[in-house]
């Protein structure tokens, strides 16, 4: 524990010594730690002794997803999607499931897992993360509906995979441990959860006998936060789809605690998001890179260059996307911090096939942050030239500027910021 802790807090220093090179260049704060924790791992100098089964993964990991989906739901309140959620719907709707689908195909077919592994990882790898696209979602010269469409998409597919990850991860640990009753019951327990506690607090505060003060509103988001997560242990309902259901409540319904958390919501997720990083690369080693094999290998390419492609082409067939805009969203899907907690969470679980599906997912996650983080800024640079903004984009401009996360690993206060291309 000392030592992860000495780890975590040296490369969160250089990291924030970095920070401002990685927001103007190629270089992307999640790589580094995802290097420091692989090299530091077990695999190669053996001073960090992590394992999958180890309560401090656990444990770490469901505290972070907890906290990214809480502040995921703040960003996609209801008055965001009802304004955008024409492209958005699409991407979700279509893409989403068709994404999951050709994923599971090419693992069933390439890699020869069994269907129920397949759709595993299908699930695990459908979410995306715009944290590696962040010169294309924050800067102005890209057009608003394509960087709205991102957001949005992005804020959303996290809690939408999740049901699909934990049915899927039930099914996998056996026939006999399945309680489709239970399961519902346990989603559906979460939900209700995440509703009905920040609509009673937020309610509460707008009678005359309470009102918070300046210093103490960022605080309230947090007390609705962990309020959620004990009652949801308490009750066995769903933490993540509590903390996604609450982010989004206290976005419809509390539009001053949600500005007042933001900007301290993010910087506690974003250390949380970055100690999961340090964990996840830890448990990459040499041996579990070299032994899934040539297969392995072309599975993770094709489900960066195939399966999120050509859902988005058969997604957005006469949407109005010019070429330009559906290429980037085509290649921009990449796989980000909801699937590294998946992952750990199918390692954690101890399914049959845990370790394969654990490096299969791993490798992909690894080669989209270094695809993806280090071609943001390319891609932006098609987009110089001015275009139309759609009728709906002055009603959510402003979200969007507060909303639109830079690099993984950045300060939340250069959160929202744009950043510009070099010429």
């Amino acid at each position: 524990m000392t030592t992860l802790l000495v780890a975590f807090a040296a490369v969160l220093l250089l990291a924030v010594l970095l920070s401002s090179l990685a927001h103007r260049t190629v270089l992307s704060t999640a790589v580094v730690f995802l290097v420091a924790g692989f090299v530091l791992g077990d695999g190669v100098s053996g001073l960090l002794e992590v394992r999958a089964g180890d309560e401090l993964v656990s444990g770490l990991a469901e505290l972070a997803l907890f906290a990214v989906l809480f502040t995921d739901g703040m960003r996609v309140g209801w008055a965001e999607l009802r304004g955008a959620w024409r492209l958005p719907g699409r991407a979700l709707g279509w893409g989403l499931p068709l994404t999951l689908g050709i994923t599971a195909l090419a693992a069933h077919y390439l890699v020869g897992l069994g269907w129920v592994e397949s759709l595993l990882i299908g699930a695990i790898l459908a979410p995306t993360d715009p944290v590696f696209a962040a010169a294309l979602v924050g800067n102005d010269r890209v057009p608003p509906r394509l960087r709205q469409l991102l957001n949005v998409e992005s804020g959303v597919n996290d809690g939408l995979a999740l049901p699909f990850v934990v049915l899927f991860l039930a099914v996998a640990a056996g026939s006999d441990d399945l309680h489709l009753g239970e399961l519902g019951t346990e989603l559906l327990v979460g939900i209700v959860i995440g509703v009905a506690v920040p609509w009673a607090a937020l309610m509460l505060e707008r009678t005359r006998l309470f009102s918070a003060s300046t210093q103490y509103e960022p605080l309230n988001a947090v007390a609705i936060g962990l309020l959620v997560l004990a009652l949801g242990k308490a009750t066995h309902g769903n933490l993540f789809l509590a903390a996604f259901a609450a982010g989004i409540t206290v976005a419809t319904f509390g539009e001053r605690q949600r500005e007042s958390f933001e900007h301290f919501g993010e910087l506690v997720a974003e250390i949380l998001k970055l100690a999961a990083l340090l964990v996840f690369g830890a448990l990459i080693t040499p041996a579990m890179l070299g032994g899934i094999g040539w297969t392995g290998w072309a599975f993770a390419i094709l489900a960066l260059l195939v399966a999120r492609p050509v859902a988005v082409w058969i997604s957005f067939l006469r949407s109005g996307l010019s070429g330009r805009e559906q290429a980037a969203v085509m290649w921009f899907g990449p796989k980000g911090f909801a699937s590294v907690v998946y992952g750990l969470l199918v390692l954690e679980s101890g399914i049959l096939h845990a370790q394969d599906i654990f490096a299969l997912v791993a490798v992909t996650i690894v080669l989209s942050i270094l695809a993806h983080s280090s071609t943001d800024i390319v891609v932006a640079r098609w987009f110089d030239d001015e275009h139309e903004v759609p009728a709906w984009y002055g009603r959510v401009r402003g979200r969007l500027a507060r909303t639109v996360p830079a690099k993984e690993g950045d300060s939340a206060q250069a959160r929202g910021t744009c950043r510009t291309p070099p010429a």
